[in-house]
């Protein structure tokens, strides 16, 4: 197995450029990897525009966006239905931006009919134009209960819901997924309580927010970018909403010439809770069903995410360095007397992990043509009792293992670990698929 390295330290790594905000700035991550790595590794993978790109994991289409701009044809497979959304819009560039802004202005002004904003901003009670008070727009119980509580209140949650009301009645499917896209990215970061640091939880609770206002300047930066993007070459970009395990019911076979991709990490963060205010509100998820369905398309990457149904571990049953590694956790479990449910599951979600991650390389050799190269960028995790799981290391391990050439593993950058006290590695592995 080759090893290689570049030492890239700066926290500046992982920044999105200004050059880059066009179009990838329309919603995002706090933690997206950025679009200058991507252009990175389409010239070190020697990507041109004839061939096509896949991001199997591809989140919010940073991987899909760069190579949109870069002229070379993509797809992408993202188990989150929001997110997925999200990706879509983001490729979708044939959109007149004067359209946009002409139609998002006819909605804010019979928003502004309905909502008297400056009474709700500085007066003491929530009026109509009658100065009469009204009941505010709520969720139901069941989509009150899937957020974070006090993920947004009731003021602004009344202008959002409002705000979408008044754009589902016009049934505009040219400019509705634009329009809904803009107000996720404001509901999420300006509107709401929340805050990313980066696990997301509740910050300082705003009484009101200026909905509309934050809401036009998003629509309206995107209708700059549009005008910027249409004028390169036209290129196809596809986005599905699956399992990344699942991948031969999405795409022909032998039709895939790279792969730039993140996959989630090994640990405890539940990445449908980062995205659970805009799911609810958009309508993507209502009940705990939902949720559950969703999350059963990701790869188990922590314990809210495990299910008795499980098998992906028997994928890895006979690699020994992994079995070693869940023993070692469950071992220290013992050890440190630790008894909760999630604890108990923490060796467990090594192995599904690692095993869902085998499965995907397995079902994608079956897409790609031969001598397509890949890039996963991954990062190391001390989670479970500190114990350290190198999964850059032990997913070229198990890509070996399926018949993939290990070109290297190049490092990213390095984050301080403040539980462990050590440097955690983020890295890209780097294969081939030679058939």
């Amino acid at each position: 197995m080759a090893y290689t390295t570049q030492n890239q330290t700066d926290k500046e790594l992982n920044r999105l450029y200004k050059n880059d905000l066009p179009v990838h700035g329309w919603y995002r991550f706090v933690l997206s990897f950025p679009p200058h790595l991507v252009r990175t590794y389409i010239e070190k993978l020697s990507l041109s525009n004839d061939q096509r790109i896949l991001d199997p994991f591809c989140g919010t289409g940073t991987t899909l966006v760069e190579a949109k701009k870069l002229g070379i044809a993509n797809i992408g497979v993202e188990a989150n239905p929001v997110v997925h959304f999200a990706a879509s819009v983001k490729t979708e560039w044939d959109v007149n931006p004067r359209g946009l802004i002409d139609f998002a202005e006819s909605i804010a002004n019979e928003v502004q009919d309905l909502v008297n904003e400056r009474v709700m901003e500085y007066g003491p009670l929530f009026q109509t134009w009658n100065f009469e008070p009204v009941q505010l727009r709520t969720l139901n119980p069941e989509q009150s209960r899937l957020l974070i509580k006090d993920s947004i209140s009731p003021l602004p949650l009344h202008k959002v819901l409002t705000l979408l009301e008044c754009l589902e009645s016009k049934n505009n499917k040219r400019y509705e997924r634009h329009a809904k896209l803009a107000l996720a990215k404001q509901a999420v970061h300006k509107i709401s309580n929340l805050r990313f640091g980066p696990e997301i939880g509740v910050g300082k609770i705003k009484k009101d927010a200026q909905v509309l206002r934050l809401w036009m300047d998003t629509i309206k930066q995107m209708a700059l970018d549009l005008e910027q993007v249409q004028d390169l070459p036209e290129t196809s970009s596809t986005v599905y909403c699956g399992d990344s395990r699942k991948l031969s019911s999405l795409i022909d076979p032998a039709t895939i010439d790279g792969v730039i991709t993140s996959p989630p990490y090994p640990n405890e963060k539940d990445y449908s809770r980062t995205t659970r205010l805009e799911s609810v509100l958009l309508g993507f998820m209502s009940t705990r069903i939902d949720l559950r369905k969703s999350k059963q398309q990701f790869i188990r990457s922590n314990t809210r995410g495990v299910y008795k149904v499980d098998t992906d571990d028997e994928w890895v049953a006979n690699l020994p360095r992994i079995q070693e590694l869940a023993d070692t956790i469950e071992q220290r479990r013992i050890e440190l007397g630790k008894t909760s449910g999630f604890e108990k599951l923490y060796a467990q979600v090594v192995r599904l992990y690692f095993g869902g991650m085998a499965r995907h390389l397995d079902e994608l050799k079956l897409l790609l043509r031969p001598g397509a190269k890949l890039a996963y960028v991954v990062g190391d995790q001390a989670s479970y009792f500190r114990i350290m799981i190198r999964t850059g290391e032990i997913l070229a391990e198990v890509a070996e293992n399926l018949g993939y050439d290990v070109l290297g593993i190049d490092l990213f950058r390095t984050r301080f670990s403040t539980a462990t006290k050590d440097y955690l590695r983020e890295e890209v592995i780097l294969l081939q698929w030679n058939g």
